[in-house]
């Protein structure tokens, strides 16, 4: 057992909390939200992600889970100590890492012995170096002459599929400046001995740049998959039929390729535009980073832009799905929410809108407005739509009984989840992305 600290609650280091203690860990989260650690030493979680709430529920029965404000308890209990804050977006692309910098001060603040400070948070690459220096500085000042160290441990979690990520990951990468630090990860890692789950060791440079070059090539596959679909419209070609052969070759493989209308979420769109901030800032330009940046922005207009178009008087659509991929509620970045938007703005569309987990992160986004409609079900969003938009592939909306609807509605299959013949054949049109 070690004794860890997570500061932060959100995304990462709840999930991380959760699963440090799964592995039999003392663990104790910091948030500066009063409600939020309310509620989640209530045993309610603040986000939906599958596994999420049993895990809680089953950390703080163990009683090795605890939950607080109290920065100073926080820093004293941990030996190794999570930093889960959130670095957003500053206006001019780069990450903000206000919060990284006011964390590492409360720890200098309150720790008495050694401390492992480890990144979790994604940081642009150089971070935990100028995060060394920074708690070093600090800690002169307060005249304290305590040994610690930092490094860097990047998560790569799927949202929707985090807790199973965070306990059978593809790869732990650790960038650490010491041996110590090392011998101290390795041991908290130690639960994937017997699998054989690869230990990847490096600098903190380079494992801050693993992370951010990851994501970007992941985001790269998407947007190249979304512009061959568009081409794909031009031609006459099926872009589902040219993913799935080029899926086949071994060194390109299926993952990621799956036309729609744009990748969102907490981590791509961010990380992007801070990898190309960075190149910009160290005179490497990223052109290729910087293309998919904007070519995601046109994909999600030109989704909206279809709508548009086949309406030019407007109508009534039934909107399904605004969270930015199934099996969450996040709608950060959601293409969902900023095509519904669109429609929106133009003033000519009713949208009756459902989805299973995001309807109070949407409706906080999109606010009040006698043009948006909030339905319950799939079922009573379908009621009265000339139009049907699917924005994100929930499940539950392959189910749709197309016989049951007007035959001149219109299906908008912006996640390609139905086959085209199978609703031309019902009576009904349909546009999907990358079929012509």
């Amino acid at each position: 057992m070690q004794k860890i600290t997570v500061i932060g609650t959100g995304y990462v280091g709840l999930i991380a909390g959760l699963g440090f203690v799964k592995w039999g860990n003392e663990v104790v989260c910091l948030d500066v939200v009063p409600e939020k650690i309310r509620k989640l030493q209530q045993g309610i979680c603040p986000i939906y992600e599958p596994g999420a709430e049993v895990q809680l529920s089953d950390g703080l029965a163990s009683g090795r889970l605890r939950f607080t404000c109290d920065a100073k308890e926080a820093v004293e209990h941990g030996d190794l100590i999570f930093l889960a804050v959130g670095t957003p977006e500053a206006p001019d692309g780069s990450a903000d890492l206000k919060y990284v910098y006011r964390a590492a001060d409360e720890i200098a603040d309150y720790m008495q012995s050694y401390k492992l400070v480890v990144d979790k948070s994604t940081v642009p690459v150089g971070t935990a170096r100028a995060l060394k220096e920074h708690m070093a500085r600090r800690l002169a000042q307060l005249g304290k002459d305590i040994p610690f160290d930092v490094a860097s441990n990047p998560e790569f979690l799927r949202e929707g599929r985090a807790v199973g990520d965070f306990n059978n990951p593809d790869r732990i990468v650790l960038g650490v400046f010491s041996e110590e630090a090392e011998k101290r990860l390795r041991a908290l890692y130690k639960v994937f001995s017997r699998s054989n789950k690869p230990i990847v060791v490096t600098s903190p440079e380079t494992a801050e740049m693993i992370k951010y070059a990851s994501n970007a090539f992941l985001a790269t596959k998407i947007t190249f998959i979304n512009e061959i679909a568009n081409l794909c419209e031009q031609v006459g070609a099926n872009a589902l039929e040219v993913a799935a052969a080029m899926g086949k070759d071994g060194r390109i493989g299926p993952k990621f390729l799956h036309p729609g209308p744009g990748y969102g979420g907490s981590c791509f769109p961010k990380d992007t535009k801070a990898l190309a901030d960075t190149g910009v800032k160290y005179n490497a330009p990223l052109t290729v980073v910087e293309s998919v940046i904007a070519a995601n922005q046109r994909q999600k207009e030109r989704a909206a832009r279809k709508i548009l178009d086949y309406y030019p008087e407007g109508a009534t659509v039934s909107f399904l799905g605004l969270s930015f991929k199934p099996e969450t509620d996040d709608i950060r970045e959601s293409p969902a929410v900023a095509i519904a938007r669109e429609l929106l703005d133009s003033g000519r569309f009713t949208l009756r809108l459902y989805d299973p987990k995001a309807m109070e992160n949407a409706r906080a986004e999109l606010g009040e407005n006698p043009r948006l409609v909030w339905c319950s079900s799939m079922a009573e969003t379908l009621e009265g739509a000339g139009a049907i938009v699917i924005a994100t592939e929930w499940s539950e909306f392959r189910s749709i009984d197309f016989r049951r609807l007007p035959p001149d509605t219109v299906l908008f299959d912006l996640r390609n989840i139905y086959y085209k013949e199978d609703v031309v054949a019902a009576g009904m049109k349909y546009y999907g992305t990358g079929i012509c």
